[in-house]
């Protein structure tokens, strides 16, 4: 009886209820008896409709004609009807037996507009947003395109942007979509501050971030823009550089970036904990492969228990290593560091665990975004090919020879599952950048004096990779033309072969009283033996003339004077353990050069020169350097020309002029040059003060150097191989104009008829 009055009384509220007339339809759970009484839908009627066809409209819904009135699946086609993002309003209600549907539609976008924009075009907005003409209008794509916009103009530094959307209202339900846009007034970082440093001041680390201060000079740069990923970058080289200076411990806590109320300025703060500084200390190789002696590879590890710590250094040895034991005939190597910090002793042990690697091979290279550079101009600086045991170490190797081409922007290298367990695909996509290069120059030399020049150069010729560069320079004391051609892999070897023109004028009357003429050309030959250890061949032959001799000059100038033929082939054996080849901070290098000139010509002598340098960095930012050159020339039969001795002074010993020590006619001053000669410096490159993007840097050095042995000689000959000095101190500007280096010497061992110089200027700029 309860049950019975409780389904009554339940028809009867719905039946006061009437039609069905909200846009939410309640979900109640209804019992079988309850739907039953609703009755059953006889028609669906859709009202409203414009574009769409009324029988799209019903196969979105759930509920259809002959299904009864269950208010649950009206609620269900309801949010169906709305998901289609067709519709603006949807109403269902209940005519009798039929369902009726009102719809309002969505209006279609005629057009879009922005208006108020200055910093990005038209179409640069356009590929922004998502919405188009033709496409239906909805408030939520709408709001989409404006977070679009805004993220956009965020990440060129305008966080005060606003973007308000407009429609207006056309006829046949159509409307034009407006963005009007206030710019606002460009956000700069105001500061950036470090907390929780202690070793290094905040200036050294705001140069190690790439975000920086804003100023009135990086109007060429967007690093002063305030990014979110590059703070995350900010991040990762903080933790780098501290890495590499032995704080095993440091990490960055947090980087906050605050907005000012006005929206015109950031602050950003890093918070960081230094920890301790670690030093190396034991160094051990634990080697868990048959027949492989831990010993022998002790010699490949180049740090040292005392070395400052640094995870540039693992990472280096790990390379070593792998490469060593797979000269053992080891295909499969997987090397891991095991570390163990002594707090106490503030050193960290290293012990590298050598173990069989999994037994995976390189099923497959593809090569991808490469659309001038043909495929095997990159695949042959793969360390790895189709067969080979795969190996992180070379494919590490191959990622920075491909980026070392510097034919690519970008170069993404990333190891697959292949068709196998045991085979792995190699996926490498490049982004290539223009690699040909129109510069032109100016600057001024203390040598030759103010000069200019043009370059025409080719890095990747038909995208083979080859290097084709002419060059004309005129100064007013030299001029010279060269056109070079180099192909770095010949016959697919890996042999670099290429050849020279040249043809190439000096005045050196105020030196020596003559002007000299070079005309040739020669052919080389190179190739790697190891990574570090190379060889190259050359063959020049060379017209030189001697002319505009001085009336006044020496005798032994004088007797010069004329043509002469050079045939010469010359070897060179280097050795380069430096960092990095431009402007190196560790390593040193080696080379010897042995020229023979001899094989037809005017010209028969052997010249031997052995040069060298190593670097050395006590602190941070701080490098010394000691380079030094010593040479020989022997004749063959006949005295050496004057234009093949060594002349020394000016750029290799500072103190002095061009040519401004070894033997001279003391009568006249003319440089006569020497059979022998050596030239050397110890100097410290220090840090100006100034910030590191300035590109300023000062440097201390003493300069040492000698020429002699002439032959033949006069009565007013000078000739001593005394060891002559110069002390002083320069500075050196990376200009946005070119490389600026001035130099101030002051000769403290030398002979009276040496000739001086105080001041040396280098500056050339190419743009």
């Amino acid at each position: 009886m309860i049950r019975h009055a409780t389904i009554k009384l339940l028809v009867c509220m719905t039946a006061a209820l009437g039609p069905l007339s909200s846009l939410t339809i309640p979900a109640f759970a209804a019992s079988p008896i309850e739907v039953a009484q609703a009755g059953t839908i006889e028609l669906i009627e859709v009202r409203g409709a414009q574009r769409v066809d009324p029988g799209t409209v019903r196969s979105y819904m759930v509920i259809q004609e002959g299904d009864p009135f269950d208010p649950r699946r009206i609620d269900r086609s309801l949010k169906s009807l709305f998901a289609t993002g067709l519709f603006a309003d949807i109403a269902l209600r209940r005519e009798g037996s039929t369902l009726v549907v009102d719809v309002v539609e969505n209006p279609v976008i005629n057009r879009i507009a922005f208006e108020g924009n200055f910093t990005f075009e038209d179409e640069t907005l356009q590929t922004e947003v998502s919405l188009r003409p033709r496409v239906i209008y909805t408030r939520t794509k709408v709001q989409d395109d404006v977070k679009r916009v805004l993220t956009l103009y965020r990440q060129s530094g305008l966080f005060a942007v606003a973007v308000e959307p407009k429609i207006i209202q056309l006829e046949q339900n159509r409307v034009d979509l407006v963005f009007e846009i206030t710019e606002g007034d460009e956000t700069a970082i105001k500061s950036i501050r470090v907390i929780g440093n202690k070793e290094f001041s905040d200036s050294r680390l705001r140069e190690v971030i790439q975000t920086k201060e804003s100023a009135w000079w990086r109007f060429f740069s967007t690093d002063d823009v305030y990014d979110p990923d590059r703070i995350n970058l900010d991040r990762e080289l903080l933790r780098r550089f501290y890495l590499t200076n032995g704080y095993a411990d440091f990490k960055v806590t947090s980087a906050v970036a605050e907005l000012t109320p006005d929206r015109k300025d950031f602050f950003i703060t890093f918070s960081v904990e230094e920890g301790e500084r670690y030093k190396f200390g034991d160094i051990e190789v634990d080697a868990r492969l048959k027949d492989l002696n831990s010993d022998q590879l002790k010699g490949d590890i180049e740090v040292e228990p005392g070395d400052w710590y640094s995870a540039e250094d693992i990472e280096k040895t790990i390379d070593l290593l792998t490469e060593s034991v797979g000269t053992f005939g080891n295909a499969f190597v997987e090397v891991r560091p095991r570390i163990n910090r002594d707090r106490d002793a503030k050193t960290i042990n290293v012990t590298y665990v050598i173990n069989e690697g999994p037994r995976v091979f390189v099923e497959r290279i593809n090569i991808a975004g490469n659309i001038r550079t043909l495929d095997k101009v990159i695949r042959r600086e793969f360390q790895l090919v189709e067969g080979d045991a795969f190996n992180a170490s070379k494919l590490r190797r191959s990622r920075t020879r491909i980026r070392n081409l510097g034919f690519f922007e970008k170069v993404d290298i990333e190891q697959v599952p292949g068709t196998a367990p045991d085979r792995t695909v190699i996926n490498a996509t490049v982004e290539e950048k223009p690699t040909g290069q129109v510069s032109l120059g100016a600057g001024f030399s203390s040598s030759v004096g103010i000069l200019g020049d043009v370059q025409l150069r080719e890095t990747n010729f038909l995208g083979r990779g080859q290097d084709v560069k002419l060059q004309l320079q005129v100064a007013a004391e030299a001029s010279q033309i060269d056109f070079s051609f180099t192909e770095p892999y010949f016959l697919d070897k890996d042999l670099r072969v290429g050849f020279d023109l040249f043809h190439f004028t000096r005045d050196l009357q105020d030196t020596s009283s003559f002007d000299i003429s070079r005309t040739g050309g020669s052919l080389r030959a190179g190739y790697d033996i190891t990574e570090q250890f190379s060889e190259s061949w050359r063959y020049t032959i060379r017209q030189t003339t001697i002319d505009s001799v001085d009336t006044d000059a020496s005798t032994l100038v004088q007797a010069q004077q004329g043509d002469s033929l050079l045939s010469e082939v010359g070897h060179i054996f280097a050795y380069d353990r430096r960092d990095q080849r431009i402007k190196p901070t560790s390593g040193y290098l080696l080379r010897l050069a042995t020229d023979f000139a001899g094989l037809g010509g005017d010209l028969q002598h052997l010249r031997n020169v052995l040069d060298g340098a190593t670097y050395y960095s006590p602190r941070d930012q701080w490098i010394f350097s000691l380079t030094g050159k010593a040479g020989y020339i022997a004749g063959i039969g006949k005295d050496v020309l004057l234009s093949e001795r060594f002349f020394v002074g000016g750029d290799n010993v500072r103190g002095f002029a061009t040519s401004g020590l070894g033997p001279r006619d003391t009568a006249t001053g003319d440089a006569l040059g020497g059979n022998y000669m050596y030239a050397g410096s110890l100097a410290l490159k220090f840090p100006s003060g100034l910030p590191e993007e300035f590109g300023v840097s000062g440097r201390i050095f003493t300069d040492i150097g000698s020429s002699w042995d002439l032959s033949p000689v006069n009565a007013t000959t000078a000739d001593s191989k005394s060891l002559r000095m110069g002390i002083g101190t320069g500075i050196s500007w990376d200009s946005p104009f070119g490389p600026l280096g001035v130099d101030f010497a002051y000769p403290v061992l030398k002979e009276d008829y040496d000739e001086e110089e105080f001041v040396r200027i280098n500056f050339g700029a190419r743009f």
